[in-house]
């Protein structure tokens, strides 16, 4: 029995000796490698023999990229421009331009022609050049100019100021004539419901100056007929006086 297990096992060892695939004889080939290979490097050899090389990679610059809206920054791009176009710039000429809004820099060279020469022309005062006066000018001339101009001086008298129409009190004149400070009482007044009367007499004008006025033409400030200064300082309607004072005393 046990020599027949020994032939069994060495019949199933032969059997999967002869079903594993022949090892390629050229060790270039491998698990994954094919002719593939060889056509390749072929092709890159005739390449390379052919002069067709591999450009080399752009050099990188450590230097910032200029901000963007700046002179640099358009000097930059007008030279990409002009690059494209088969143009060349300097590189400070385009600077200047755009420091200089797009107005072209003068290139200082003795072949630049003069620049031309300004003459003092018409509306142009030449009074500062003795040699231009000189010529044109003498000490009669001058004296019949300033006789001309004192026949056309006109002296204007003083006249009296015009006096005033007004009929109605006068507001500034009363403010110049009182010292005392507002809410001091001076005037009598009765107090059987002030409150009301105040608010709804002061309520009929827009500016406190015609409040005053028209208390004043009611017989103020000893009277208050109408309400308007219930705190007897003779000013209407919380009027400050000192508004006029500080102005006259400037």
């Amino acid at each position: 029995m046990m020599s027949v297990r020994i032939v069994l096992g060495a019949c199933a060892v032969a059997g999967l000796v002869a079903c594993q695939p022949a090892v390629p004889e050229d060790s270039r080939f491998g698990v994954g490698f094919d002719q593939t290979f060889d056509a390749q490097r072929a092709n890159r050899d005739a390449a390379l023999a052919a002069g067709n090389i591999v450009p080399a990679a752009p050099s990188v610059s450590a230097q910032p990229l200029p901000a963007s809206g700046s002179a640099a920054d358009t000097a930059a791009q007008t030279t990409a421009l002009l690059a494209q176009t088969n143009q060349s710039a300097d590189a400070e000429t385009l600077a200047a331009t755009a420091n200089n809004s797009g107005v072209p820099p003068l290139v200082a060279s003795p072949s630049n022609p003069p620049p031309a020469v300004i003459d003092n022309t018409t509306g142009i005062s030449r009074e500062n050049n003795f040699d231009a006066v000189s010529g044109e000018r003498s000490i009669e001339s001058d004296a019949a100019r300033l006789a001309a101009n004192r026949a056309q001086y006109q002296v204007i008298q003083p006249q009296a100021l015009p006096q005033r129409t007004e009929t109605g009190p006068n507001i500034v004149a009363y403010a110049l004539s009182t010292t005392h400070p507002v809410g001091t009482k001076v005037y009598r007044r009765s107090g059987f419901n002030a409150q009301r009367k105040y608010e709804r007499s002061c309520s009929q004008y827009q500016f406190k100056d015609q409040a005053q006025a028209a208390f004043l033409a009611a017989g103020g400030p000893k009277r208050d007929r109408n309400g308007m200064d219930p705190d007897g300082d003779g000013y209407a309607c919380r009027w400050d006086p000192s508004v006029y004072r500080t102005a006259n005393s400037g």
